[in-house]
């Protein structure tokens, strides 16, 4: 706790003294090149005096308010050093900003320096993740030297689960004295040497053994703690709220529920937006070369089940095969492939056309898809739709899809499109609705433009 304290006047400190340098480096006419003398010299740099009062003091406050929104300020000083150079810099960011905005629009002024600012941007990232950097080996030396570290045992009938156990044994807070089954046990052990911490395994709110053993904790002064005895498959998805004066554990789905969706619906909003106006021509001349080969209608409705499972969606596509297509389906049924699960593909299905062969080799029949992402029906990135009649066959299990719109791509069309087994795509698209950040988005587009390219799985 000290230490994660010691961090506010950690990044005061560093703040304020990659801000004074900042100011010194301009007033000497200094760049950040080594030898290379850019500047021309400062006529607007206020006192130092007057810099420090106006603009040190207040610039230094409002990042420890920035860091302290974006939960810089934890606890937990052994985080990932990752973790803390990735929010030093978005801090850091969002700080510039405000700055910029708060002279340009509202004090409707030039700020002293342009260079000042981005000097100052680079010394405060350096500056702060390097105060982190020695609070948290300073934190760690102590933690080896048996300073600060909390005993635990583990209680119950049931064994401590390996995921649990591992992470007590690798985490250096922690000293993992082992499973117990008895109050007794745990009575001698906290004679011997304090317990800080017993976890039960296997708790229930109407057992006799459970209220003797929060009696015994609360009573010796040892924190009592329990693993939740179900969802344990997907801890990441468990939050802790209170139902009035009461502590509940709730399962989200995914991580879209809350800001989550609504950012991803602007993504959504703004990409397809963008998209639709640069490939109009696109659109134009794949619409006017199907009406030249087979006539009307250009577009194909296939109505799909979209986000929940409760309604149909219609997803369109630019028409890739014969107008008749839907009335030789059962025709065609003993060619389907796929007969690993309820969809339904057909390789070299005889009913495509040659230029929807060729929209399909480079997925060009999912464009119109576009209008489906801004009427809000779809998404870009999200679990590929289904039919009304494959979905029926679905387990609970594999319904878990329908947590999220469905999308144009997704975790499972990079990863192999319609070659992988159905099995492997649900499991890719459950990973993709439990793991879901605006990166993986980023990055399930990036592997899209190479997956279409290579034209892999492509049917």
């Amino acid at each position: 706790m000290l230490f994660g304290a010691l961090r506010v006047p950690g990044d005061l400190l560093a703040v304020g003294g990659a801000l004074v340098l900042s100011y010194f480096l301009r007033l000497w006419r200094m760049d950040l090149v080594p030898g290379v003398q850019l500047l021309d010299p400062a006529m607007t740099l206020p006192m130092l005096s007057e810099y420090v009062r106006t603009f040190v003091v207040p610039g230094a406050v409002l990042f420890l308010v920035i860091a302290l929104l974006l939960g810089m300020y934890a606890f937990n000083v052994t985080r990932s050093a990752w973790l803390e150079v990735g929010r030093s810099i978005i801090a850091a960011a969002v700080w510039l900003g405000c700055v910029m905005a708060w002279y340009f629009l509202i004090r409707k002024q030039l700020f002293y320096s342009r260079i000042l600012l981005l000097h100052s941007l680079f010394f405060i990232v350096l500056f702060v993740v390097l105060g982190r950097a020695l609070l948290t080996l300073l934190y760690r030396a102590f933690l080896h030297a048996g300073y600060g570290v909390r005993r635990v045992v583990s209680f119950g009938s049931q064994g401590l689960a390996k995921s649990a156990e591992r992470t007590l044994q690798d985490d250096a807070r922690y000293v993992f004295e082992g499973h117990i089954k008895t109050l007794a046990q745990l009575k001698n052990l906290h004679e011997k040497s304090p317990i800080d911490l017993v976890l039960q395994t296997d708790p229930h709110p109407t057992s006799e053994e459970t209220a003797m053993l929060i009696d015994e904790c609360r009573s010796q002064h040892i924190t009592y703690a329990f693993l939740p005895p179900v969802l344990a498959d997907v801890p990441q998805q468990l939050r802790v709220e209170h139902l009035g004066l009461l502590p509940m554990i709730r399962l989200t789905p995914t991580p879209l529920d809350g800001w989550g969706r609504g950012l991803k619906r602007m993504f959504d909003v703004f990409v397809s937006a963008i998209a639709i106006v640069l490939l109009l021509p696109l659109f134009l001349i794949v619409a006017l070369t199907i009406l030249l080969e087979t006539g009307r209608p250009i577009f194909y409705v296939s109505r799909r089940i979209g986000d929940q499972g409760r309604r149909s969606i219609p997803v369109l596509k630019f028409r890739s095969m014969e107008v008749t297509a839907d009335a030789h389906k059962e025709e065609v049924r003993a060619l389907n492939h796929r007969n690993d699960g309820p969809l339904f593909k057909v390789k070299d299905d005889p009913r495509i056309t040659v230029l929807g062969r060729f929209l399909r080799r480079w997925s060009l029949d999912e464009l119109p898809q576009l209008l489906n992402v801004f009427a809000g029906q779809m998404s870009i990135v999200g679990p590929r739709p289904h039919l009304p009649e494959e979905v029926k066959f679905y387990t609970s299990y594999q319904r878990r899809v329908f947590a999220v719109r469905p999308g144009i791509t997704g975790l499972a069309q990079v990863s192999g499109r319609s070659d992988l087994r159905f099995e492997e795509e649900v499991r890719l698209d459950l990973q993709y609705i439990e793991e879901w950040s605006p990166f993986l988005d980023l990055w399930i587009l990036w592997r899209t433009v190479f997956t279409v390219l290579n034209r892999k799985g492509a049917d």
